[in-house]
């Protein structure tokens, strides 16, 4: 096997639980104002230099669920023509689903990608 094909060592089980409690942070937003954006800002900072796996779901987090405000902030612009009223509603039931699947894979010890991120945080 080459080097590219070895496979990754399993992440220890702290450690995906971290990371899995970096992606579930973000439901923080539906208590407080902006805790999609600050539960998983305050995990990645707290627990980044733990581990690789976790730096790389924090930012991962991080950078969704800034993408998820800024469409939310684009679909409230749109309400004024309506249609804003029906993209949010489909932003929120795909980023609701998409944290979910994120927070399961890193439990899993996989690293988890979301579709559709801007990535500003590197």
């Amino acid at each position: 096997m080459s080097e590219e094909q070895l496979p990754l060592p399993t992440p220890s089980r702290e450690v995906r639980q971290w990371a899995m409690f970096c992606h579930f942070s973000a439901f923080l937003g539906m208590w407080f104002p902006f805790g999609s954006l600050i539960g998983p800002l305050i995990l990645w900072q707290v627990k980044r230099e733990m581990d690789p796996f976790i730096d790389a779901q924090g930012k991962e987090a991080l950078n969704f669920q800034i993408t998820v405000a800024i469409a939310s902030a684009v679909c409230y612009l749109l309400m004024f023509v309506l249609i804003g009223f029906a993209l949010l509603g489909l932003v929120l039931i795909g980023a609701l689903v998409l944290t979910i699947i994120a927070g399961i894979k890193a439990n899993e010890g996989f690293p988890y990608r979301y579709p559709f991120t801007w990535r500003l945080v590197k």
